[in-house]
């Protein structure tokens, strides 16, 4: 099991909405590979939201047992969920929560603040991410002076500067045209080529093919899983 980076064992999740019970979660299993390229999607109401926050470690399933990267985390409390969360996961969402007033390379340090990394190395660190996604000179530029796929690589490099076991990404090009879009999906392909673990949490299957593995949820229980073939990776100028 050295090499499964990810492991879900009859995973349940259910809530109260109002007076009705929820079961957003139905005995998923699921295993993730070190350095595979997932997209997990489903319709509304299938479950994606759940286990895109389950994987995340920002909520806690109702019955089952949760590995990540050989922890068991479904069965931490909230503070230890939390180093593990900061430690093991690099989170990319569909907005791209950046500091408007800061520039791409304190907003790639930030993370690295919090985690009490000295300036210097926290530099080094934030520029290396950045050259990763081909922003190596836009570093100095703040949000409204980049556009939006430049503003995604910068959120895309911030959560790979503490070198995270997976980079999970919710739903990351909704914000985005159809080009844009592709050039986003291309950092992936290259940071996967490059050795990092993504999971793709998406409604689009043409986003979806960029992976090379897709699992479908619906009414939260896995409805198919299948491998896709490899697309052309590498990182737009």
């Amino acid at each position: 099991m050295t090499d499964v980076i990810i492991k879900l064992e009859g995973i349940t999740r259910d809530y109260m909405m109002g007076a009705e019970q929820v079961r957003a979660l139905r005995g998923v299993d699921l295993e993730i590979r070190r350095n595979e390229y997932v997209a997990i999607m489903g319709p509304s109401g299938s479950g994606k939201s759940t286990i895109m926050n389950m994987l995340g470690c920002l909520d806690t399933p109702s019955a089952g047992r949760y590995w990540l990267n050989g922890h068991e985390v479904s069965r931490m409390k909230d503070d230890d969920l939390a180093r593990i969360r900061n430690r093991e996961i690099g989170f990319v969402f569909q907005t791209f929560n950046l500091l408007p007033r800061a520039s791409a390379l304190a907003n790639v340090e930030l993370p690295l603040v919090y985690a009490g990394i000295s300036g210097r190395d926290r530099r080094r660190r934030a520029e290396t991410a950045l050259h990763r996604v081909g922003l190596g000179e836009r570093m100095h530029h703040k949000p409204n002076e980049l556009s939006g796929g430049q503003r995604q690589r910068v959120a895309i490099a911030r959560a790979l500067v503490n070198e995270p076991s997976i980079l999970l990404a919710d739903e990351p090009t909704g914000n985005l045209d159809s080009t844009t879009s592709e050039e986003i999906m291309r950092v992936f392909g290259a940071l996967h080529a490059q050795g990092q673990t993504v999971v793709l949490v998406t409604h689009e299957p043409e986003i979806a093919t960029h992976a090379h593995r897709v699992v479908v949820l619906r009414d939260g229980r896995v409805d198919s899983d299948r491998a896709t073939p490899p697309r052309a990776t590498g990182v737009a100028a």
